[in-house]
């Protein structure tokens, strides 16, 4: 699911805020954040997330299991549904009570 929050925040502080941890960075500008669910890696939230001016531009899925072949990034992702609907809400709701 993709979804725009316009916000004067950085990258890092936006991360906290959510309560993702930033794991990898591209060298597009692109930011690869996650939260996990449990006390494992899988499943977590996923969200690619880049900065356009004042626009934080989020790509949401959710993770339920780890890529299955060493060297794939394929994995069971949901990218659609009431969880992924859920999480996407609860984002836009604690960055813009934080306004």
């Amino acid at each position: 699911m993709d979804f725009q929050i316009v916000s004067k925040e950085n990258i890092a502080g936006v991360a906290r805020q959510i309560g993702y941890i930033i794991i990898d960075t591209k060298p597009n500008g692109e930011y690869n954040l996650v939260r996990k669910l449990t006390g494992q890696n899988y499943p977590r939230f996923h969200v690619y997330l880049k900065q356009q001016s004042e626009k934080l531009i989020f790509s949401l899925h959710l993770d339920q299991k780890k890529p299955v072949y060493e060297g794939s990034h394929a994995h069971n992702g949901e990218y659609f549904g009431p969880l992924v609907d859920g999480e996407a809400d609860r984002i836009r709701q604690n960055l813009e009570n934080s306004k």
